[in-house]
């Protein structure tokens, strides 16, 4: 019996999340229970939640299959260009509610499932998420592969199927502990084994040349297990796929050893082989030169581009017969790209196929592999950039090292054709950087063999083009571009926020959800008072359930009236945790030296893993954790502050948080972080931004208008003319006194009495060698949260029609006038639905 439907169900009718038909739900309600009976081999009797997850995964399944059949049956038909995104990361999250809104049978599903007496919610919280990725540069590859197939077009990500993801984070007595991130254990309802295209990949040997050519010998084979993921398009019936690796040893590995009896040593032996794909690596922006990595690296591009070769060969699909046998149209068909240099050795991988395999001249060879490849460059940080030593890459690919060694002489020919006697240009442009250890430029590497660089974010690719590789750029200017990193609007709004989502829907229409430009006609609603209170009603019960979920996971009261402060993404020093900390405490002060002051509330929510070598980032999440416990056990401080650190931030809380912020902090030193995507996501969920001038803030600010974000801090230029001044920290620690106090506290152990040095590090650091100049900001980020929290003031008390909250001095305890209605509601220049249409 279905139950009447409530106005907010009602208006979630609209076909954005799919129409809801009577003979729809019938048919996904049998699905379900052919699936829990005959798959998971269940009745109601004995089933579990988690058994029920899978048969709405597997019927939900069910209804993308013929399209991926059709989609790729397409493909071998029309033989359009394919693109291939190369990754070491996909950081894909959650799979059921994104299929169910890419299909249009959320709705449906919703009302399917509650006609078999279930709760959607709580099956979708079983699913595991797919963490395989560290941050930013997977959860792109993840938007991006979203995007490629709404827009239609014939794209592959490959990757690696790494067994275990990026590890848990827990918390334990304020420290991070990391925990196996065992995603496999239950099964992956959405990936499909393809052993029939099991492939292998050789590693150490020896190379022998002859008349005929090289040939790498003796060396040591690993079978790469492709899983298929499909990826569907929005609303398109377009299927898409993402093929991950699985590292698997031949059936003859080791077993020669039989022959003296140690059989089952010999099978143990087979992990070596399998470890290739255990696990990700947990660094981001860090380089970590380890063999394992470098198989790891080596693994996938060797899979993947023999892959990519058959499928060039044959045209027909279900066909393995080679139709093309010449490659000069490879690069017209063929398209690779490479995420970060991760991929890199795809260079001579695919130079080693073309001349030793496919017997090309070395010209013709070179030329087809720099017009298929191009470049995505993450980062600025040096520590971050692959540099692997020569020695290592001997061991492990002989015949890899003796094509880069070619590759780099011909550049290097060039070079010095070019600029005779620039002995330094040719030492700063080489591939092989000469040293106590020699070592590959892997970035070098990709610079040379593609044809187009770009960085992500508008001064990323100036920063790049005019400082980490001027030379380059210099010599081929019209080599480097700008693509700036973008989200996919399908999870960042229709997903976690349907609220929003349908609100605009209905003002503006559907089309937006494939066109995010659409949103700029929303400014002709900037002054519809009822749309506008609309907009603060939805954050608001966005806030309202955030809050019931940190209450529940962290036991802490949360004020859902306080302005929500938000700064979620990896640990690091670059990304300046701590100057937020700081002006916690800053805040704390202020509370504490005058309780009876109006201050305007908030909970500060903070959140990311920190690398698990990485020391500093792990004493920055202690701190974090050290001062909330102060703050939000201290009676006079009451609601007016909350301090929380998120523990084990993934996709899957990124989707809660992001609707419930109401400032998105976004504080990088400028010219350090290269783009960054969660600035977006906040944004696009009418959050407002205090940020410096730094990746895509610049755009954003551009786009929105400078005065719709609270900028602060240091420009690029400033933070040059700092470092070739000399920063010096204790100048700013003498001349602000708040700072000052802040330190101290943290250095006398007011945060940490058991263990009054436990932070001596930390202000080290802060003092002595902070690369990313936390003090130097300190002061325009404070000035800038005390505008914040002045507008913050104004538009709740605008929202509510009550003026009397100025005067309100139990405002802190959220017995006052202000019922939340956050920065949307207030109708001035920093109207949030300027924002959104950004």
């Amino acid at each position: 019996m279905s139950r009447p439907l409530s106005d907010q169900e009602r208006r979630k009718q609209i076909s954005i999340r799919g129409i809801v038909g009577a003979e729809s739900v019938a048919e996904l309600k049998r699905g379900f229970n052919r699936h829990l009976h005959f798959t998971l081999v269940k009745d109601r009797n004995v089933a579990t939640p988690r058994d029920y997850y899978f048969a709405l995964a597997h019927t939900v399944r069910d209804h993308l299959v013929g399209r991926w059949i059709r989609t790729q049956q397409y493909y071998y038909e029309k033989d359009p260009k394919r693109i291939y995104y190369l990754s070491l990361e996909f950081y894909m999250g959650r799979t059921l509610q994104n299929t169910m809104i890419n299909l249009g049978l959320q709705n449906a599903c919703d009302e399917a499932v509650y006609q078999l007496g279930l709760d959607m919610e709580e099956l979708e919280e079983i699913e595991e998420d797919a963490g395989l990725g560290n941050g930013g540069l997977g959860r792109l590859a993840a938007c991006f592969l979203d995007s490629m197939a709404t827009l239609g077009l014939a794209a592959y990500g490959y990757g690696i199927r790494y067994e275990y993801g990026i590890f848990n984070q827990k918390i334990r007595d304020g420290w991070q502990v990391e925990e196996a991130d065992d995603w496999l254990r239950h099964g992956n309802p959405w990936e499909k084994a393809r052993p029939e295209y099991m492939l292998p990949v050789h590693f150490y040997g020896r190379v022998e040349h002859s008349a005929s050519g090289a040939k790498w010998i003796d060396t040591q084979v690993v079978l790469a297990l492709p899983y298929d993921t499909p990826v569907p398009g929005y609303m398109n019936n377009t299927v898409n796929t993402m093929r991950l690796w699985s590292a698997r040893a031949p059936n003859d590995f080791n077993l020669r050893d039989f022959n003296v009896g140690d059989y089952i040593q010999a099978v143990l032996d087979r992990n070596l082989a399998e470890n290739i794909s255990r696990v990700l690596y947990p660094n981001d922006n860090f380089f970590e030169g380890k063999e394992l990595r470098l198989k790891q690296e080596y693994f996938v591009v060797a899979a993947t581009l023999q892959d990519i070769i058959r499928r060039f060969k044959a045209s027909k699909f279900g066909s393995t017969d080679s139709v093309r046998t010449v490659f000069d149209s490879f690069p017209d068909q063929v398209a690779i790209q490479l995420n970060d240099t991760h991929p890199a050795m795809a260079i001579p991988e695919l130079m080693r196929i073309f001349v030793d395999i496919e017997k090309l001249p070395w010209d013709k060879a070179w030329d087809i592999t720099k017009r298929t490849f191009a470049y995505t460059n993450h980062t600025v940080l040096p520590e971050a950039l692959e540099r692997w030593p020569v020695d290592l890459v001997e061991k492990l690919l002989p015949r890899h090292l003796q094509i880069i060694y070619e590759i780099n002489q011909r550049h290097l020919d060039h070079i010095a054709a070019l600029f005779p006697n620039d002995v330094e240009r040719l030492r700063r442009m080489s591939l092989i950087e000469e040293g106590d250890t020699k070592r590959i430029n892997m970035a070098h590497l990709c610079i040379v063999g593609s044809h187009a660089v770009n960085g992500v974010a508008k001064i990323h690719s100036e920063i790049v083009k005019t400082q980490v590789f001027e030379d380059f750029a210099e010599l081929e200017p019209e080599k480097f571009q700008n693509k700036t990193n973008g989200i996919t609007p399908r999870r960042w709004l229709l997903l976690c926020n349907p609220g929003l989502a349908e609100l605009i829907a209905e003002k503006i229409g559907e089309d937006y959800v494939r066109d995010l430009s659409q949103l700029t006609k929303l400014h002709k609603f900037v002054d519809d008072d009822l749309f506008i209170r609309e907009v603060a009603k939805v954050k608001q019960e966005n806030k309202v359930k955030f809050a019931l979920y940190l209450e529940k996971e962290y036991k802490v009261k949360i004020n859902p009236s306080s302005m929500f402060d938000v700064h979620v993404k990896r640990i690091h020093e670059y990304k300046r945790q701590l100057m937020n900390c700081l002006h916690i405490i800053t805040m704390y002060n202020r509370i504490r030296r005058d309780p009876a002051k109006l201050f305007v509330p908030r909970t500060v929510i903070i959140g990311g893993k920190a690398a698990p070598g990485y020391h500093m980032a792990k004493m920055i999440i202690k701190l974090i954790n050290a001062v909330a416990q102060v703050v939000n056990n201290d009676p006079v401080v009451g609601s007016k502050l909350k301090v929380i650190f998120l523990e084990n931030y993934r996709v899957s809380l990124a989707e809660k948080v992001i609707p419930a912020t109401d400032l998105s902090e976004q504080i990088s030193t400028a010219g350090t972080e290269a783009s960054g995507t969660g600035n977006m996501k906040f944004m696009l969920n009418g959050a407002l931004t205090i940020g410096t001038m730094d990746g895509a803030n610049v755009e954003m600010a551009e786009e929105a208008g400078e005065e719709n974000l609270f900028i602060f801090g240091m420009r690029v230029e400033d933070v040059t003319e700092l470092d070739r001044k000399g920063y010096n920290a204790q100048l700013y620690y003498d001349r602000l006194p708040e700072l000052k106090q802040a330190v101290d506290q943290i250095k006398s152990g007011f945060f940490s009495p058991n263990d009054p040095n436990l932070f001596n590090d930390v202000v080290n650091m802060l003092f002595h060698h902070d690369r990313f100049k936390v003090f130097a900001d300190y002061e325009a980020y404070v000035k800038c949260q005390e505008k914040v929290s002045e507008l913050y003031l104004v538009s709740a008390s605008l929202g509510t029609g009550q003026g009397a909250v100025l005067g309100d001095r139990t405002l802190g305890t959220g017995q006052g006038a202000v019922l939340g209605h956050s920065f949307p509601s207030w109708r001035g220049d920093m109207l949030e639905m300027r924002l959104i249409s950004s």
